[in-house]
């Protein structure tokens, strides 16, 4: 009920008490001075009502006995006129009765008193469902490789090697005619392979000193400074067969071959998945694992995971640091080379190696965690032109089997 209602409620029980009041006077008035009556007013009291019980006015009708108006919290309720004796004893309005007490109006409070309804909270206080995360961010998954517009034959020999001339304190780069290969794709099968698989059988054998070409999105390799070898193609990914005969610094790869229009990363991750045998020897130095090149600046760079006879190698570099990647150790050189033959010509490059401090010949490496690496370390690579599974030896007479082997560039 609204405090408006409230004081007109009062305001109608004070004229009711006071019309009240002035019968029970008249009453008192004509009344026997001496009679009292059991329990009945002593002469000259105003109340007009009985002192204790029942409140007899000269034996008179109860006066709201139970208290009438509004029981129950209507003001008055708990405090009935009359009710005790004396008018208002214990019920006057206000004492024991005030507006909001003991039953009155809003007893034990205002309505509402307590609190507001919902109080401790709104509905679904404490956070909106499914909050932590977007499901299922992450990348995509192996997306393949555009297959490149193909490339010009023609002079400029391309230079493949980089390995170290014993003796020479830097890398044997004879050049060689021939022209720049086909752009391949960035493409390749993804997944890893089996470390147990057995050799692959047929392909296409290319015997030269100095040939590039296509193997489905991917591009294959071979350069010698001397007789020359051959490489043998099987279709499946990047695997193949190579085998030299004291071919001089001879090199054979399948891979990735790109147009230097983009750096590393702009192709997505990087990686190469292989398992391969070998046998014979490798004359004075060997690296087998990623071979390529970059442009702006030039960058002739090797990720080295295995070789024939001692090692590990170091390119005849300078060490520049050492890192974990794909569950080894790798140490990191770097070797200038003055004045020899590379993909752009006769001319002064940088060459990058990282070695496995443990030989390996089944495994995946994580090109970009190596490329990052560098880069952490002042060698910076440019815009790229190749990158692929690597076969050198600086001599001897041997063969190199890939059973499996793929490269991929993931977006």
């Amino acid at each position: 009920m609204r405090s408006s209602d409230v004081v007109r409620r009062v305001s109608s029980l004070n004229s009711i008490l006071g019309a009240t009041l002035a019968l029970l006077l008249t009453a008192g008035c004509d009344t026997p001075a001496g009679v009292e009556g059991e329990g009945g007013n002593a002469p000259g009291e105003p109340t007009g009502g009985t002192r204790g019980t029942g409140g007899h006015v000269g034996s008179g009708g109860t006066l709201g006995s139970g208290g009438t108006l509004g029981s129950g919290g209507i003001p008055g309720s708990g405090g009935i006129p009359g009710s005790g004796g004396i008018l208002g004893s214990g019920g006057i309005l206000a004492t024991g009765g005030r507006l909001g007490s003991g039953g009155i109006l809003g007893s034990g409070g205002t309505v509402s008193s307590g609190g507001t309804l919902g109080i401790a909270g709104m509905p679904g206080s404490g956070g909106r469902l499914g909050s932590g995360g977007t499901l299922a961010s992450g990348g995509m998954l192996g997306s393949g490789g555009r297959l490149g517009s193909g490339g010009t034959p023609g002079s400029g020999g391309i230079r493949g090697s980089g390995g170290v001339t014993p003796g020479s304190g830097g890398a044997s780069s004879s050049g060689g005619a021939g022209g720049h290969p086909p752009q391949g794709g960035s493409g390749g099968t993804a997944g890893p392979v089996s470390c147990t698989a057995s050799p692959l059988s047929g392909g296409t054998q290319h015997c030269s000193s100095n040939s590039t070409g296509n193997v489905g999105s991917l591009s294959y390799s071979i350069w010698s400074s001397g007789s020359g070898g051959c490489i043998t193609t099987y279709g499946a990914g990047a695997a193949y067969k190579a085998t030299w005969n004291n071919s001089g610094d001879f090199l054979a790869g399948c891979g990735f071959q790109w147009n230097e229009t983009q750096t590393y990363d702009q192709y997505g991750t990087l990686s190469a998945d292989y398992a391969y045998t070998k046998s014979g020897s490798a004359g004075g130095w060997s690296y087998i694992g990623i071979y390529g090149w970059s442009n702006n600046p030039l960058i002739e760079f090797y990720i080295v995971d295995d070789w024939f006879g001692s090692g590990p190698p170091t390119g005849g570099g300078t060490l520049k640091g050492t890192f974990t990647a794909d569950g080894g150790t790798y140490k990191v050189y770097q070797h200038q080379q003055n004045n020899q033959p590379s993909i752009h010509g006769t001319t002064t490059f940088q060459q990058y190696f990282s070695v496995r401090q443990t030989a390996r010949q089944c495994g995946h490496i994580s090109l970009t965690d190596h490329f990052k690496e560098w880069a952490s370390l002042g060698m910076p690579l440019g815009k790229m032109a190749s990158a692929r599974l690597l076969t050198e030896a600086g001599g001897g007479s041997g063969s190199i089997d890939y059973s499996s082997a793929n490269m991929t560039a993931a977006k």
